[in-house]
């Protein structure tokens, strides 16, 4: 501005001739710094309503435009820009919508889900070291079956001091698997899982869903952390949960399906069963069959 302000009262040398400038002039060079913060105004709340739409698919899993666009209150058009500009950063790509039970007709609806690189962009600062961690525990233990073993002791003591955590919350909840799940959901939540709680679709019972998953990567690795998620899951909900999905294996959501009649044999989150050991494969491992 200072130099603005000494070309505005003072002649320019140039070339040889003296010039000076005509008011004119001088309002067109104060009004281009004003267009360029204009600009860089817009272009900052451009990336800040990018980022809501991201970081609303994160929080409630992959969407159709429609859906982000009444959550945030905006156009869809104004989404679908939005969406292709993240698309283009690889932030997002399109999936086809999953539908549980029979498909009607027409083509199903396209949503949009989080990539590895635009989940990394959300909370996995710590998932390199902790897959170096893990991989140091298995090669401790001699590597194979015990490696494995060794991974799954580790994984179910975390587990465990993870429920120990959330157990007076499910208490207090009561004896309803929906109020049991919900409470588990909120606690989830503020682990950084964006977790929530529904009727699940066709079966009596609830589906607790996982939007977000901090060692996402890890996890794909060694899938003994979603294997034991899934028995402190039954031990604090008092009945065995079945697991349709998880981020480590490419969904866009960990779903564990978890019904509404309590299991024979499940005790309740007041009195943690000892674990039992498990055969689950890598493919398998935090999943149950259908």
């Amino acid at each position: 501005m200072l130099a603005l302000r000494e070309l505005r009262n003072n002649g320019v040398v140039k070339n040889g001739e003296t010039q000076r400038t005509t008011p004119a002039a001088a309002d067109a060079a104060g009004a281009a710094p004003s267009r360029a913060a204009t600009a860089s105004a817009q272009d900052g709340e451009q990336h800040g309503t990018r980022q809501r739409v991201a970081r609303s698919i994160l929080d409630h899993g992959p969407s159709t435009a429609a859906e982000l666009a009444d959550r945030l209150a905006l156009t869809q058009a104004a989404v679908r820009r939005h969406l292709d500009a993240l698309a283009a950063d690889g932030v997002v790509e399109a999936r086809e919508k999953r539908v549980y039970g029979s498909r009607g007709r027409g083509r199903p609806a396209k949503v949009f889900a989080l990539t590895d690189g635009g989940r990394d962009a959300f909370d996995h600062a710590y998932d390199a070291l902790a897959v170096e961690a893990l991989s140091f525990i298995a090669r401790a233990a001699g590597g194979g079956e015990r490696g494995a073993a060794a991974v799954l002791a580790f994984a179910r003591e975390r587990a465990r001091a993870q429920g120990e955590r959330y157990r007076h919350r499910l208490e207090a909840a009561g004896e309803g698997a929906q109020e049991r799940t919900r409470a588990l959901a909120e606690a989830l939540t503020q682990d950084g899982y964006a977790a929530m709680a529904r009727t699940a679709p066709g079966a009596p019972g609830e589906q607790l869903c996982q939007h977000h998953c901090p060692v996402a990567h890890a996890a794909e690795r060694f899938p003994q952390l979603c294997e034991a998620e899934a028995e402190v899951f039954s031990r604090l909900l008092g009945t065995h949960v079945q697991r349709l999905a998880t981020i480590a294996h490419g969904d866009g959501v960990c779903t564990t399906f978890v019904p509404s009649a309590p299991s024979a044999g499940h005790r309740p989150a007041s009195s943690p069963a000892p674990e039992t050991p498990t055969t689950a494969t890598p493919r398998t491992a935090g999943r149950n069959p259908a």
